[in-house]
């Protein structure tokens, strides 16, 4: 099966399985709705019938007829909401389990132009068009260095309230939190790995994964994204080839944050490039202020 077909599989599935929650959510909610003002007039009414009972026995069948009935519907509701229950856990696990899929197949990367191999990420024109384009390897991880763990462990302690600013000297110093250092960290120090885990995702300040050498920030405040911010950021990903749930190309050259606000809303929509504003912009001049911070880089 192609990569297309199974894309087109998953999205149908995750349509089907979508409608089908939406579906057992409904007939949930109804149900509820329903007895919910039925269960008011069932009690006055077996009230009722207690009290005349009391005073006339003949009335006596007719309240365990009305009692009868009321658990019969009762036990026929519960009965019919497990049942719902259960289809809705499955159809929502189906839903899970496609998008799940339909995210990990990655989508064909249209060409993107002006992308070398080397230190330069960035060599070609963008007059040369997408035939210029040559693939990019991802990078090897470098063996780490953990020297420099130990030694802010020894300059900033081991108690669990140094976890914190020993968080942010790796990252400093790293420019993420990679898991060799964090599990160092833990050797050293009264730091569980499960207090690294909350601490680092929590605190949007902390990456766990590798930045790029150039950090390009586009704002989505309100006034870049009326003015065309999604389609600037959609447009450095595809000229990046960043493939679907990462934020940095793989040769480790670009990475593109979504930010609220640069406070340059006269401008926009805005991006930022190692510092340097650039504003006033188009998909087409978005890609221009990654090459001329290539160029800085190469004159540098």
């Amino acid at each position: 099966m192609t990569g297309e077909r199974r894309r087109a599989v998953a999205r149908t599935g995750s349509l089907i399985a979508g409608a089908v929650v939406a579906l057992c959510v409904s007939i949930l909610l109804a149900d509820y709705t329903v007895a919910s003002a039925r269960a008011p007039r069932d009690k006055q009414l077996i009230q009722d019938l207690q009290q005349r009972t009391k005073a006339d026995a003949s009335f006596a069948s007719k309240l365990a007829a009305e009692q009868q009935r009321v658990t019969a519907a009762r036990r026929a509701r519960k009965s019919r909401d497990n049942a719902i229950a259960w289809a809705l856990i499955a159809a929502a696990a189906g839903f899970l389990t496609f998008a799940k899929r339909l995210a990990g197949q990655k989508r064909p990367a249209a060409p993107a132009a002006n992308r070398g191999v080397g230190k330069s990420a960035i060599k070609r024109s963008r007059a040369d068009g997408p035939a210029g384009h040559t693939a990019v390897p991802a990078l090897a991880t470098p063996e780490l260095d953990r020297s420099f763990v130990d030694g802010i462990v020894s300059e900033l302690g081991r108690g669990r309230e140094s976890a914190i600013p020993l968080l942010q000297a790796i990252q400093t110093h790293y420019r993420y939190l990679p898991d060799e250092a964090l599990r160092r960290l833990c050797e050293l120090t009264d730091i569980t790995p499960a207090e690294v885990a909350g601490m680092s995702s929590f605190y949007g300040q902390f990456r766990r994964s590798p930045v790029g050498e150039h950090i390009v920030r586009v704002c989505h405040g309100t006034a870049c994204h009326v003015s065309g911010a999604r389609q600037i950021t959609e447009e450095l990903r595809r000229y990046l080839a960043i493939a679907d749930g990462e934020d940095t190309d793989a040769a480790r050259q670009f990475t593109v944050d979504e930010v609220a606000c640069l406070g340059c809303c006269s401008l926009a929509p805005v991006l930022m490039v190692d510092g340097h504003t650039a504003g006033r912009l188009t998909p087409a001049t978005a890609c221009d202020a990654l090459q001329l911070a290539e160029r800085k880089e190469l004159t540098a």
